[in-house]
């Protein structure tokens, strides 16, 4: 019997979702399990469907099938006799014609992707370990060629990436037993290329990382946002113990807010305009100013749909992080909706601040 495996996804083609797909084959790359063939059948086309099935029963010694709810009963009802054979309690078939697993995409499922890992790991030897990196700032063609050098280095290594926003998620999936000297050369030149823009070498937030820096330095910090409206210091709150190093965090919206609140000089406002390097800048010494923290974050710029009246860009803006007598300002032009301007613009800003004091 073939030794290949494939995974077949039921989906409604009219709609095109494919959230719940690729959740699940995130979750079989994580645990080391890469398929022969990846197919997707409408769930509405009988033909399709049967057809699809016995090419899938015949070719390949592990199917594995994620399904509606709707369709699992005459789905199994099919399998079994197609492959004479019955299910388990776990909708698993074994037989001479193929090893089928069924998932439910939908919930109440008695089989999850964690259960086919289990599985294929102890059938197919592949104990794997992982190693992982995570970045902000680095264009996604950028890291696909620092991982396309490390597989050069470790050909027995796959990568798995996820990005939101700018933040970046790369996961080393790796035989348990590759040589030592052989990955940590891979490593070495992973983390080499991508050096700028690393944050931690281990499966952690960004805000996390941030949080375990300032305890580490026994650093305080404060947040004045403009545009990005509150976001950054949301995300910083969402950490528990956050309160061991965080001060205040100040919304500063209109032009009086950043005045009263901040001491920017009205003169800067009417010169450079709210959204500018000049008052990023003083948005960030105005908090430092108070002596209440140690490193300050200031954000301003414009995330649309509109330009202000100004006429500046969509997506223009500052990001100013620093020190007293040491403040950094940022500029960036980023592309996108609303929301993605936004929160790639919280991230930027966690990640500037992390980088001032690393």
């Amino acid at each position: 019997m073939s030794q290949k495996k494939c995974l077949l996804i039921f989906r409604n083609k009219k709609l095109n979702v494919f959230d719940r797909a690729e959740r699940s084959i995130a979750a079989f790359s994580s645990g080391g399990i890469y398929f022969d063939r990846i197919l997707y059948c409408a769930y509405d086309d009988a033909g399709e469907i049967t057809r699809t099935l016995k090419e899938c029963i015949a070719a390949y010694a592990d199917v594995v099938i994620l399904t509606p709810s709707a369709m699992r009963e005459s789905l199994l009802s099919f399998c079994e006799k197609t492959c004479n054979g019955k299910f388990d309690n776990f909708d698993i078939l074994t037989s001479d014609c193929a090893n089928i697993y069924v998932i439910v995409s939908d919930g109440g499922g008695r089989l999850q992707e964690s259960d086919v890992v289990s599985i294929f790991a102890k059938k197919y030897d592949c104990g794997v370990e992982r190693a992982y990196i995570r970045t902000v700032g680095a264009a996604i063609p950028q890291i696909n060629a620092a991982i396309s050098k490390a597989k050069n280095i470790c050909p027995e290594c796959d990568f798995n990436v996820s990005e939101s926003y700018s933040d970046c998620r790369i996961e080393a999936v790796y035989p348990a037993n590759v040589i030592k000297s052989v990955f940590d050369g891979m490593w070495r030149s992973l983390i080499g290329s991508l050096n700028d823009y690393i944050y931690a070498l281990e499966d952690i937030t960004l805000a996390e990382r941030l949080f375990q820096l300032l305890q580490l330095r026994r650093m305080k910090i404060s947040v004045a946002e403009s545009f990005t409206g509150g976001g950054v210091a949301k995300r910083l709150v969402s950490v528990p113990g956050i309160s061991e190093v965080y001060f205040e965090g100040l919304n500063t919206y209109s032009n009086e807010s950043k005045i009263k609140r901040l001491g920017v000089d009205e003169l800067i406002l009417k010169q450079y305009g709210a959204v500018s390097e000049q008052t990023a800048f003083r948005m960030a010494e105005g908090l430092l100013n108070t002596n209440d923290c140690d490193i300050a974050i200031s954000t301003t710029g414009i995330a649309g749909p509109k330009s202000d009246n100004t006429l500046k860009p969509v997506g223009l803006l500052y990001i100013a992080a620093g020190v007293k007598e040491n403040i950094s300002v940022f500029k960036y032009e980023l592309k996108g909706n609303r929301e993605s301007i936004t929160e790639t613009a919280i991230n930027l800003a966690l990640f500037h601040a992390f980088k001032k004091i690393k």
